[in-house]
């Protein structure tokens, strides 16, 4: 169902994402019970650590190349750390104000 959304924008937002924000939004709603998906949950969970080899031999394959731009990627990590945390506290902010 997420695939086939996607591709109603164009592929503009993977498949994947627009379905796990059905899922949620199914299971928020109560249409889908979470007993349903109980038994894939656990076994998706039980094996992550499968997904991210993948990564984690991709990134020791390009060792070199990100060594070579340590210093760019902890600068770049740094700034979007603080940029996000003070965005974040700016919508609280904004957000509990509009509450009360």
């Amino acid at each position: 169902m997420g695939n086939a959304l996607s591709e109603l924008v164009n592929g503009y937002v993977s498949g994947n994402i627009i379905g796990m924000l059905l899922l949620f939004g199914l299971l928020c709603t109560g249409v889908v019970k979470a007993e349903t998906v109980k038994g894939c949950a656990k076994f998706l969970l039980g094996t992550m650590a499968l997904f991210f080899v993948p990564f984690g031999v991709g990134i020791i394959d390009s060792y070199g190349v990100i060594m070579d731009n340590a210093v760019p990627i902890v600068v770049a990590t740094i700034v979007s750390t603080f940029v996000v945390i003070v965005t974040v506290g700016w919508v609280f902010q904004l957000l509990n104000r509009t509450k009360r």
